[in-house]
């Protein structure tokens, strides 16, 4: 029903940055919540950022200032611009897209930081 692309993920040194798209197509709805999660080795998947159609946003506490979510409902697409990136935040980050009592995850993209 929905499909979701993600595009930009991959390599970088501490100290860079990357940013991150999600492009959603199908049965779209006016009114639908796209965002972020991530997994690290190990871990548990976690919330990294949401947006909803009101453009309120949503962050992790200890992500809040390095990273910033953004949408553009034309393209029914969500972006995450990644700053300041530590190696910590080296995971598997998924697209997330919620309308009505439907959740939709991206297919993930790896991002690694490391010197």
């Amino acid at each position: 029903q929905v499909q979701l692309v993600e595009s930009g993920g991959g390599l970088v040194q501490p100290g860079g940055s990357l940013r991150l798209s999600c492009a959603a197509s199908g049965i779209i709805f006016s009114i639908y919540t796209m965002g972020w999660y991530r997994q690290a080795p190990g871990k548990q998947r976690e919330l990294v950022a949401v947006v909803t159609s009101g453009v309120s946003t949503n962050y992790a506490d200890s992500l809040k200032g390095r990273f910033t979510i953004s949408r553009d409902n034309a393209k029914h697409t969500v972006y995450l611009q990644m700053n300041s990136l530590k190696p910590e935040d080296t995971a598997v980050y998924y697209c997330y897209f919620r309308q009505w009592q439907r959740d939709y995850w991206g297919q993930g993209t790896q991002v690694t930081v490391s010197s």
